[in-house]
């Protein structure tokens, strides 16, 4: 495949947003960089493990104000479940559901208890108007319009062939995701920075081989700024490998990522984004995202069950 190199919208590396990376247009120029997925001997042929490759994310944010009224104030965590279904054919369907909000902990309990246990807030503490509900929301699912059938990844457009055809060691892999950057003229971070954020999309977003899942994850263990954190349990009390490293840092703000891997699936189990000014959290960007399910299914595109 060309790169191509017109840029049209960021790419998320983790779900929702643990970071944005440039990200490149169908039509590139003519002295686009030519590295090409090279065809395979036989013609790859759809999955036999499913019709849809689903990722189920469990979403949590602290709200950014908080609630209450005089001395009992309490910070409350907003909880949102997000799906997403892509047919081999680059055909996808997303899923939506927001879960309510709830007090944050014992302490927030506490006072939302003295504060009469509201279940919905139409002001935060500060006067600021908002709209918050502690009851789930009916959600909903629909086709993902106007996206051309094919899969994001680095910034290309790729079919689920050139996905199966991704270098699968991870000198290959840093290679491609390298020519990925100096297309994207590598907006953020340069190429090393580019990389690093991309490589955790191949954990989850889009169906590619283990083997190829397994190189993203050694490449990514040996990038430069990424720090091994050893054994670590998600927020299900599931065992994964640690990884983190600084997303961005500007000024007085740091925002630092942390992904947490199956090593046995190659498969990521969860991530998250801390962001602080001055030392101090940031509430409107830091948040956990939990894999709830990540793989092949034939279950078709509906709303998202309550977990």
């Amino acid at each position: 495949m060309r790169f191509v190199t017109t840029p049209i919208r960021p790419l998320i590396a983790i779900g929702v947003g643990l970071a944005a990376v440039g990200v490149i247009a169908l039509s590139g120029l003519p002295d686009a960089p030519d590295l090409r997925l090279m065809a395979s001997p036989r013609s790859v042929t759809a999955p036999e493990e499913g019709a849809y490759w689903r990722t189920r994310t469990l979403w949590k944010m602290t709200h950014p104000r908080q609630l209450g009224h005089g001395a009992n104030r309490y910070w409350v965590e907003e909880q949102r479940l997000m799906e997403d279904w892509t047919s081999p054919v680059g055909k996808g369907w997303s899923g939506y559901r927001p879960l309510g909000v709830h007090p944050k902990s014992a302490a927030d309990e506490k006072a939302w208890r003295r504060d009469g246990s509201p279940t919905t807030w139409k002001r935060t503490a500060d006067g600021t108007v908002v709209s918050l509900s502690a009851k789930p929301d009916r959600g909903t699912v629909a086709p993902v319009k106007g996206r051309p059938s094919t899969f994001f990844l680095a910034g290309q457009q790729l079919s689920y062939e050139e996905l199966q055809r991704m270098p699968s060691d991870p000198a290959g892999l840093k290679t491609w995701l390298g020519e990925a950057a100096r297309a994207a003229k590598a907006p953020i971070g340069g190429v090393d920075g580019y990389v690093t954020r991309a490589l955790p999309s191949l954990l989850h977003e889009v169906p590619v081989s283990k083997e190829v899942r397994t190189a993203a994850y050694q490449a990514l263990r040996a990038m430069p700024g990424v720090r091994s954190l050893g054994k670590v349990k998600d927020a299900r009390g599931r065992v994964g490998e640690g990884l983190s490293f600084v997303l961005q840092k500007q000024d007085t703000l740091v925002a630092t990522t942390q992904v947490i891997v199956d090593t046995g699936t190659m498969l990521l189990l969860a991530g998250s984004l801390k962001t602080t000014i001055d030392g101090k959290p940031f509430p409107n960007k830091t948040w956990t995202e939990t894999m709830l399910q990540v793989g092949w299914t034939d279950d078709e595109p509906s709303v998202p069950a309550l977990p």
